[in-house]
């Protein structure tokens, strides 16, 4: 895990500048803690979207919970993509690329696509607000933000 030896440098450059080391097992415990605390929720991580912090991103996922009924099981899929510069996002339902308008302004963002058959849900990876929740209509290829109006 490449990610464990930057955490382990990190703790220890960190314990390094504290202003003086620890004298007995509880102050490094109590160090350790504080550590903790400021690396999971309060210091913003750049390999993050949005330099979000560790416990937000993980806030924002969603998380898996057992089934008691399987009889009306779904396709279940969770992706994640970034929203191209024209304001929208593509996902592959029933066997065919769809693209969905999420809007221009939101161009760049990172999101968790939460699809469950032809439902789709798509959500800020760093804040875990909800940007569109739609049914992909399979006639088109494309979603727009508005629903077709009838001629």
């Amino acid at each position: 895990m490449p990610g464990a030896n930057l955490i382990q440098q990190t703790l220890k450059n960190w314990l390094r500048a504290q202003p003086r080391p620890p004298a007995t097992i509880v102050e490094l415990q109590a160090l350790l803690d504080a550590f903790v605390e400021i690396y999971n929720h309060q210091r913003p991580h750049r390999a993050l979207a949005h330099r979000a912090t560790p416990a937000t991103a993980y806030r924002a996922r969603p998380k898996a919970a057992p089934g008691h009924d399987r009889d009306h099981d779904t396709h279940d899929r969770v992706r994640t993509d970034k929203i191209d510069k024209s304001g929208t996002v593509t996902l592959r339902v029933a066997g065919r690329l769809r693209h969905i308008g999420i809007g221009r302004p939101h161009a760049g963002t990172h999101v968790l696509l939460l699809t469950q058959d032809h439902h789709v849900r798509v959500v800020h990876a760093a804040t875990g607000e909800l940007l569109r929740e739609l049914d992909i209509d399979l006639t088109r290829d494309y979603q727009p933000r508005r629903p077709r109006t009838p001629k």
